[in-house]
Protein backbone atom coordinates (compact mmCIF):
# COMPACT_ATOMS: atom_id res chain seq x y z
CA UNK A 1 0.00 0.00 0.00
CA UNK A 2 1.36 3.79 -0.76
CA UNK A 3 1.81 6.07 1.12
CA UNK A 4 0.78 9.63 0.95
CA UNK A 5 3.79 12.36 1.51
CA UNK A 6 3.92 15.75 1.14
CA UNK A 7 5.01 16.33 -2.78
CA UNK A 8 8.55 16.95 -3.62
CA UNK A 9 8.27 20.17 -4.47
CA UNK A 10 6.44 23.69 -3.74
CA UNK A 11 5.39 26.75 -6.22
CA UNK A 12 5.07 29.74 -4.47
CA UNK A 13 3.86 32.79 -6.61
CA UNK A 14 4.16 36.97 -5.18
CA UNK A 15 2.61 39.69 -7.51
CA UNK A 16 3.85 42.83 -7.06
CA UNK A 17 2.54 46.31 -8.67
CA UNK A 18 4.07 49.81 -8.61
CA UNK A 19 2.32 52.53 -9.57
CA UNK A 20 4.68 55.45 -11.34
CA UNK A 21 3.20 58.75 -12.03
CA UNK A 22 3.86 62.68 -11.65
CA UNK A 23 1.42 64.42 -10.10
CA UNK A 24 2.29 67.77 -11.32
CA UNK A 25 1.06 69.50 -14.49
CA UNK A 26 2.94 70.06 -17.60
CA UNK A 27 2.22 70.26 -21.52
CA UNK A 28 3.17 66.97 -23.56
CA UNK A 29 3.13 67.65 -27.16
CA UNK A 30 4.07 63.67 -27.36
CA UNK A 31 0.60 62.62 -26.98
CA UNK A 32 -1.12 63.26 -30.35
CA UNK A 33 1.65 60.87 -31.36
CA UNK A 34 -0.03 57.88 -29.66
CA UNK A 35 -2.62 55.97 -30.89
CA UNK A 36 -5.22 57.27 -28.75
CA UNK A 37 -3.75 60.69 -28.81
CA UNK A 38 -4.35 60.33 -32.77
CA UNK A 39 -8.26 58.81 -31.92
CA UNK A 40 -9.00 61.72 -29.80
CA UNK A 41 -7.89 64.40 -32.59
CA UNK A 42 -9.72 62.48 -35.30
CA UNK A 43 -12.61 62.47 -33.09
CA UNK A 44 -12.93 66.23 -32.46
CA UNK A 45 -12.12 66.67 -35.87
CA UNK A 46 -15.00 64.05 -37.79
CA UNK A 47 -17.33 65.84 -34.57
CA UNK A 48 -17.02 69.72 -36.31
CA UNK A 49 -17.44 68.39 -39.66
CA UNK A 50 -20.51 66.73 -39.23
CA UNK A 51 -21.55 69.87 -37.12
CA UNK A 52 -21.12 71.97 -39.50
CA UNK A 53 -22.33 69.84 -42.63
CA UNK A 54 -25.77 69.70 -41.05
CA UNK A 55 -25.71 73.53 -40.01
CA UNK A 56 -24.73 74.23 -43.24
CA UNK A 57 -27.64 72.35 -44.80
CA UNK A 58 -29.77 75.13 -43.53
CA UNK A 59 -32.73 72.74 -42.65
CA UNK A 60 -31.61 71.49 -39.83
CA UNK A 61 -33.99 73.75 -36.99
CA UNK A 62 -36.87 72.21 -39.21
CA UNK A 63 -35.99 68.52 -38.56
CA UNK A 64 -35.70 66.70 -35.40
CA UNK A 65 -32.71 64.71 -36.79
CA UNK A 66 -30.92 67.26 -37.55
CA UNK A 67 -31.27 68.22 -34.15
CA UNK A 68 -30.19 65.15 -32.69
CA UNK A 69 -27.17 64.93 -34.68
CA UNK A 70 -26.19 68.23 -33.66
CA UNK A 71 -26.70 67.29 -30.49
CA UNK A 72 -24.95 64.00 -30.75
CA UNK A 73 -21.41 65.99 -32.41
CA UNK A 74 -21.33 68.56 -29.86
CA UNK A 75 -21.44 66.42 -26.98
CA UNK A 76 -19.00 64.12 -28.31
CA UNK A 77 -16.79 67.24 -29.55
CA UNK A 78 -17.06 68.83 -25.74
CA UNK A 79 -16.52 65.65 -24.04
CA UNK A 80 -13.78 64.46 -26.26
CA UNK A 81 -11.73 68.16 -26.22
CA UNK A 82 -12.01 68.63 -22.96
CA UNK A 83 -10.56 64.97 -22.38
CA UNK A 84 -7.70 65.42 -25.22
CA UNK A 85 -6.90 69.11 -23.17
CA UNK A 86 -6.67 66.83 -19.95
CA UNK A 87 -4.24 64.38 -21.65
CA UNK A 88 -2.11 66.83 -23.16
CA UNK A 89 -1.55 69.21 -19.53
CA UNK A 90 -1.24 65.53 -17.81
CA UNK A 91 -4.52 66.29 -15.55
CA UNK A 92 -5.24 62.65 -16.08
CA UNK A 93 -2.29 61.47 -14.71
CA UNK A 94 -2.69 64.06 -11.66
CA UNK A 95 -6.10 62.01 -10.96
CA UNK A 96 -4.81 58.79 -11.47
CA UNK A 97 -7.20 57.06 -8.76
CA UNK A 98 -10.28 58.62 -10.88
CA UNK A 99 -11.60 55.29 -13.17
CA UNK A 100 -10.72 57.13 -16.42
CA UNK A 101 -10.80 54.62 -18.77
CA UNK A 102 -13.94 53.23 -17.58
CA UNK A 103 -15.40 56.57 -17.76
CA UNK A 104 -13.99 56.68 -21.36
CA UNK A 105 -14.85 53.67 -22.23
CA UNK A 106 -18.69 53.64 -21.51
CA UNK A 107 -18.75 57.17 -22.79
CA UNK A 108 -17.12 55.71 -26.30
CA UNK A 109 -19.54 52.99 -26.44
CA UNK A 110 -22.53 54.76 -25.92
CA UNK A 111 -21.37 57.52 -28.43
CA UNK A 112 -21.17 54.47 -31.00
CA UNK A 113 -24.69 53.43 -30.55
CA UNK A 114 -25.94 57.06 -30.65
CA UNK A 115 -23.51 57.53 -33.73
CA UNK A 116 -25.49 54.89 -35.35
CA UNK A 117 -28.69 56.19 -34.85
CA UNK A 118 -28.01 60.25 -35.60
CA UNK A 119 -26.31 59.20 -39.28
CA UNK A 120 -28.56 56.44 -40.40
CA UNK A 121 -31.63 58.89 -38.99
CA UNK A 122 -28.83 61.72 -41.50
CA UNK A 123 -28.31 59.63 -44.17
CA UNK A 124 -31.77 58.67 -45.31
CA UNK A 125 -32.89 62.62 -45.28
CA UNK A 126 -33.44 64.04 -48.67
CA UNK A 127 -30.73 66.62 -47.93
CA UNK A 128 -27.26 66.78 -49.17
CA UNK A 129 -25.53 68.36 -46.47
CA UNK A 130 -27.15 65.68 -43.90
CA UNK A 131 -25.67 62.81 -46.29
CA UNK A 132 -22.30 64.10 -46.02
CA UNK A 133 -23.07 64.53 -42.37
CA UNK A 134 -23.88 60.67 -42.11
CA UNK A 135 -20.50 59.73 -43.63
CA UNK A 136 -18.74 62.12 -41.27
CA UNK A 137 -20.84 60.28 -38.55
CA UNK A 138 -20.61 57.12 -39.42
CA UNK A 139 -16.43 57.61 -39.37
CA UNK A 140 -16.78 59.06 -35.90
CA UNK A 141 -19.22 56.08 -35.11
CA UNK A 142 -15.51 53.71 -36.19
CA UNK A 143 -13.29 55.89 -34.37
CA UNK A 144 -15.22 56.04 -31.34
CA UNK A 145 -15.83 52.09 -31.21
CA UNK A 146 -11.92 51.19 -31.61
CA UNK A 147 -11.97 53.48 -29.12
CA UNK A 148 -13.89 51.77 -26.81
CA UNK A 149 -12.27 48.42 -27.61
CA UNK A 150 -8.63 49.98 -26.77
CA UNK A 151 -9.96 50.94 -23.54
CA UNK A 152 -11.90 47.75 -22.94
CA UNK A 153 -8.83 45.95 -23.44
CA UNK A 154 -6.85 48.24 -20.93
CA UNK A 155 -9.62 47.85 -18.58
CA UNK A 156 -9.01 44.39 -18.75
CA UNK A 157 -5.28 44.26 -18.11
CA UNK A 158 -4.95 46.59 -15.29
CA UNK A 159 -3.49 49.50 -17.14
CA UNK A 160 -3.41 53.48 -16.18
CA UNK A 161 -4.75 56.10 -18.33
CA UNK A 162 -1.92 58.20 -18.20
CA UNK A 163 1.31 57.27 -16.22
CA UNK A 164 2.98 53.35 -15.81
CA UNK A 165 1.92 50.69 -13.66
CA UNK A 166 4.31 47.77 -13.67
CA UNK A 167 3.29 44.30 -12.17
CA UNK A 168 6.11 41.99 -11.55
CA UNK A 169 5.06 38.23 -10.94
CA UNK A 170 8.13 35.88 -9.10
CA UNK A 171 8.12 32.47 -8.89
CA UNK A 172 9.71 30.41 -6.28
CA UNK A 173 10.10 26.87 -6.12
CA UNK A 174 10.93 24.86 -3.22
CA UNK A 175 12.31 21.67 -3.54
CA UNK A 176 12.70 19.28 -0.45
CA UNK A 177 15.15 16.78 -0.48
CA UNK A 178 15.10 13.19 -1.23
CA UNK A 179 15.19 11.06 1.66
Amino acid sequence: MAEAAFPSQHTTTTVTTSTTVQTNLRYDPLYLRTVPGILKLCQVILNILGFICIEASGVHSSASRGSFFIFVATTAFWFTGILLVFYLFHVIEKFFKIPWLKIEGIFCATWVLLYLIASCLAATYAVEGFRVAAFFGFCAMVAYGYDAFLKYHGVRQGELAQGERAINKQITTITSPAY
